[in-house]
């Protein structure tokens, strides 16, 4: 039987699930690139409601402007340069090629000139492993090597706004207003917590239903939850 599940309630578009994108400052990205280096000043530091670390906004030499993430260390009135000669300083923003191995960065472009995708939360950083043939090796917050174009920019630091995260929310309505700002879900139901006609899982006025959480890859949308085409299930075995 079909059932309207969360996720295909969420994208509805109603006053419940859509987002105040009207309170962001804006989308965080870099300046284009240009073939000379530029200079620029911070103007000011904003918070974003959108975002979850500060931002500071650059003005350029050319007149554009442009919001980024701002590393830890950086204030307003403070000079910052783009490019391949810019120093190597808290705030400058260069490409990998140019960055000594072991430079802490952030900020770091996926794709050469997309403004910026990786390693952009408060307190994270990345580390430039080597330089090969295939591409410039980076050490992500999350331990793993990832191989990028030497053309990709990043930015000289580490995210301000660590420690964020430690700070206690105390009461549900900050919980609240905090992840509404963000445009996620809370809180939560778990499915099996549901009536039977809100989730396939729920029902039978029990938490623990004794059943298999698996479905096929070809079940249809309201009843396409869970582990869908698990290859395996259960704890692996310790060899």
């Amino acid at each position: 039987m079909g059932k309207n599940l969360i996720q295909q309630r969420s994208g509805k578009g109603s006053t419940s699930f859509t987002s105040p994108s009207f309170k962001s400052r804006g989308n965080a990205c870099y300046h284009p690139q240009t073939l000379i280096a530029l200079k620029g000043k911070i103007i000011d530091l904003v918070d974003s409601p959108g975002h979850s670390g500060p931002l500071m906004i650059i003005k350029y030499e050319d007149k554009q402007t442009s919001l980024i993430q701002a590393p830890e260390g950086v204030h307003v009135s403070q000079e910052v340069a783009m490019g391949d000669d810019a120093p190597l300083e808290t705030g400058n923003i260069l490409p990998l090629r140019a960055i000594p191995d072991g430079t802490s960065i952030c900020n770091i472009e996926k794709v050469p000139g997309d403004g910026g995708c990786f390693v952009k939360s408060p307190g994270a950083a990345a580390r430039i492993a080597s330089k090969t043939e295939q591409g410039i090796s980076v050490i992500l917050p999350s331990k793993k090597e990832h191989i990028f174009h030497p053309n990709c920019r990043a930015t000289i630091g580490i995210v301000a706004g660590a420690g964020k995260n430690e700070k206690p929310f105390l009461r549900a309505g900050n919980k609240y207003f905090a992840i509404r700002a963000r445009n996620k879900m809370w809180p939560r139901s778990s499915g099996t917590s549901m009536n039977s006609v809100a989730h396939p899982f729920g029902g039978r006025s029990s938490h623990a239903k004794g059943h298999a959480s698996t479905v096929s890859r070809d079940a249809p949308p309201g009843a396409k939850v869970g582990m869908i085409a698990a290859r395996r299930t259960g704890r692996k075995k310790l060899r």
